[in-house]
């Protein structure tokens, strides 16, 4: 399965140093955004609302960690209220007038402070998971800018490939439209039959038809990459890139090693599993009993001897409360925290198994592009002088025009090989990146 760059070196620098012409990149004009891989990233980076959107979550995580650690302080309300309250308690001696014992008005006002004296831990935990949420929002960031990114790289290196895929097709259609006029000159000649010409018009529609589905595909590309960049619809794009590449060492042990250590999946599973640890503490703690306090200061009527004077008054407390009979609430909870705990710790094992294979298949698939790029490099080579022998015999009356027109195709189609070789190389050297948790840039 390893594979290492070393033992052909000195031929894949040769084939890989594929600097397509300066067709490549797009035309430049006036209003159009030139922009290198570095640069459309960064603005996606800047511009693009879903990692808007991921940020702020992160800023609501970090809320709620403040809103846990509120527990801590007295919570103080104020509160002032008026009841009338009609009959009231009184009495009377003999022919006397009755004494009232409680206002007919009453009014009160006050400050009242509580606060959680003990809970067994109960409000450090809260905040311990509130803390594992912001982590794991802060990964879940990371892995949305991740991903951005190499979807910007994938449509960047799209653009282009396409681009040059259509620069091949146009150059076919360039030599079929000669091999046409030629054949058409030997048909009015005598020289070449109705069938040679309209194999060779077929031939040229349908290189043409094949063009138009690229142009297509082009289309596609950039108007996603406008909309992920923030750039205007119309503005067009003057990409600068190629597929020059160049060989390295990659070590699949060393490379799993880092992809477990610093992939945001990775990382994201073990905040997960923290999170369902201190769930399943908390559950432990449910039965234990709170304590709590309280103070009050304020004013009110209805004391006597004067029950409508307005007087200050205090009252302060302690409160316990435990719970005794939950209709097995609390066991059920710590039977669902413990599933919770083994099942995140499976999450996390899957996870670090899938990050291994990624790594390993994106090697191979590494490994493969580079001697699909060796083996195309002869494959053009050979299709170019089959086809300028094909040329010169058509010419001469030797070929016929089915010859020409399959060399013309085959040299074609080794172009666009060798292009899709180069292709997967770049694409993959950058799944490699994502695979192991390397941030492009």
């Amino acid at each position: 399965m390893k594979k290492t760059l070393k033992r052909h070196a000195g031929i894949a620098a040769a084939a890989l140093m594929l600097t397509f012409p300066p067709r490549l990149e797009a035309v430049a004009e006036p209003a159009s955004a030139r922009l290198t891989l570095e640069e459309t990233i960064r603005l996606v980076r800047e511009n693009n609302p879903a990692l808007k959107a991921a940020s702020e979550e992160v800023n609501a995580a970090d809320a709620r960690i403040r809103q846990q650690k509120s527990a801590y302080y007295p919570q103080i309300t104020a509160s002032a209220g008026y009841t009338w309250i009609d009959p009231v308690s009184e009495m009377g001696f003999g022919g006397s007038e009755p004494i009232q014992f409680m206002p007919n008005d009453n009014y009160e006002a006050k400050v009242t402070a509580r606060a959680t004296l003990l809970d067994f831990g109960k409000r450090g935990i809260e905040v311990d998971m509130a803390r594992t949420g912001k982590n794991a929002a802060g990964h879940t960031f990371e892995i949305t800018r991740r991903d951005l990114s190499y979807r910007t790289v994938e449509l960047f290196y799209g653009i282009l490939f396409l681009r040059e895929s259509i620069r091949v097709d146009e150059k076919e259609i360039a030599a079929l439209q000669k091999a046409f006029d030629y054949t058409t000159k030997r048909y009015q000649a005598g020289t070449a039959t109705k069938f040679d010409v309209l194999s060779t018009d077929v031939r040229i529609q349908a290189a043409r038809s094949k063009k138009l589905g690229l142009e297509h595909q082009l289309r596609r590309h950039e108007l996603t990459l406008h909309r992920l960049t923030g750039l205007a619809a119309n503005m067009p794009l003057d990409l600068k890139g190629s597929f020059s590449v160049h060989p390295e060492n990659p070590d699949e042990t060393t490379l799993v090693a880092a992809a477990v250590r610093q992939r945001p999946e990775v990382l994201l599973a073990g905040e997960n599993e923290q999170s369902a640890r201190l769930r399943r503490s908390r559950s432990m703690k449910e039965g234990l009993p709170v304590v709590r306090a309280s103070a009050s200061w304020g004013v009110s009527n209805g004391y006597q001897p004067d029950i409508d004077e307005i007087r200050e008054n205090v009252a302060a407390g302690i409160h316990m409360e435990l719970p005794l009979f939950t209709g097995f609430r609390t066991s059920a909870e710590r039977q669902e925290a413990a599933a919770l705990l083994r099942a995140a710790a499976q999450r996390r094992l899957d996870t670090e198994e899938q990050v291994a294979t990624e790594v390993a298949e994106t090697l191979h698939a590494l490994d493969t592009a580079r001697e699909k790029i060796l083996a195309t490099e002869s494959q053009v080579r050979q299709a170019k002088l089959a086809a300028e022998h094909a040329r010169a015999r058509y010419e001469n009356g030797i070929a016929t025009t089915l010859d020409l027109l399959d060399t013309e195709a085959a040299l074609a189609q080794a172009e666009l090989a060798r292009l899709q070789a180069a292709y997967d190389y770049v694409l993959n050297n950058y799944t490699l990146k994502r695979a192991t948790g390397e941030i492009f840039w």
